[in-house]
């Protein structure tokens, strides 16, 4: 690659050099992410992963694919760019988690206007955390510059991921019944959903995101919006490791309770959530206040405080609280399953 330099693509906008320092930059992070089954390193074509199905009758394999949304604007504005690889990462993993699955590798994709290996190197530190948190491989991924298309300081990041999971222990909502109980896994904050929404009722290109605010304990707003989403795959293999018998999971992402948790429902039954059971954080009432929204909507778009609702026997509710919170994790009994039409019920 010594030799790799073209002054045409470069008086185009494209500095390929800019790309080789921005993965000598990133290698040492890949690496430090590479768990058994990864095969040779970065630099190659494709990611080469090498899966061990020891022990498994039929293994399924789990995908999922998403981005950081525009909360990328957020880390953008306040030139902090460390902590939104996480949130590609846990977007991705969590959802595969809710089959049962364990993720295995992760590839991310990062486009932007101008490659600076120095923020570009930054996302990735995020990613590579993403994954060491969700015990997966980064095995690859690419940069792609974007000249006339993205602004010089623009860039977006987005990522998939692949789980296994035995045939026979996909978490699939089959075994839901009602009386069951529901266990809230306490969100880090906003995560990457109703960004939109936060961006508007804040006017944050004008705000000023570095200055503390009394209610949120003195952290500043910009602060409190890039808290990483928080990844649950260590939380949920606890829960089974532990031998708790999980029936259903939901990812509270875009849409919140009102959209995610009817996902995990089966015919004849809904949840029904006590939302006084689980802490609020603060940002939500500054999100509410500032953008005078019903609290319906707010239930409707952002996870309110749970990111992850699990539901299981009611003899083992207390043994999924005793794992979670062993996983690091706060956890709560956060209402049942009730029969009635698929859905969800907050009081």
């Amino acid at each position: 690659m010594e030799n790799s330099h073209s002054e045409s693509y470069a008086a185009a906008g494209v500095d390929v050099t800019a790309g080789y320092e921005a993965v000598r930059r990133i290698r040492p992070m890949v690496e430090s992410t590479y768990i058994p089954g990864v095969m040779g390193t970065i630099g190659g074509f494709g990611g080469l992963f090498a899966p061990d199905f020891a022990g498994m009758k039929k293994p399924v394999l789990v995908s999922g694919t998403d981005g950081v949304g525009t909360k990328l604007r957020i880390a953008q504005l306040m030139d902090k760019h460390d902590t939104i690889g996480i949130d590609c990462v846990a977007m991705c993993v969590n959802d595969i988690v809710c089959g049962g699955a364990a993720p295995l590798f992760f590839l991310d994709y990062i486009a932007c206007g101008k490659n600076d290996p120095v923020r570009i190197a930054e996302i990735v530190s995020g990613i590579a955390e993403g994954c060491r948190q969700a015990e997966c491989a980064l095995v690859g991924g690419e940069t792609a510059e974007h000249p006339g298309m993205m602004a010089v300081d623009d860039y977006d990041v987005a990522g998939f991921s692949v789980g296994i999971v035995d045939e026979e222990k996909i978490i699939d909502g089959k075994k839901l019944a009602e009386g069951d109980a529901l266990i809230g896994l306490a969100s880090s904050g906003v995560h990457s959903n109703g960004f939109s929404l936060v961006r508007k009722v804040f006017d944050v290109e004008h705000a000023d995101l570095n200055a503390p605010v009394p209610e949120l304990g003195g952290k500043s707003l910009g602060e409190a919006l890039l808290a990483p989403t928080r990844i649950y795959v260590k939380a949920v293999k606890a829960l089974l490791k532990a031998g708790v018998d999980i029936h259903a999971v939901s990812h509270i992402t875009g849409g919140g309770f009102y959209e995610n948790v009817p996902r995990m429902m089966t015919d004849g039954l809904t949840a029904s959530i006590d939302v006084k059971s689980f802490p609020r954080p603060a940002i939500f009432d500054l999100i509410q206040a500032a953008g005078d929204i019903p609290e319906r909507d707010m239930y409707n778009t952002f996870n309110m405080g749970v990111g992850m609702v699990i539901a299981v026997p009611a003899g083992q509710a207390e043994a999924a609280l005793a794992a979670a919170k062993g996983a690091g994790e706060d956890a709560y009994i956060i209402g049942s399953v009730v029969s009635g039409d698929v859905g969800v019920t907050l009081k």
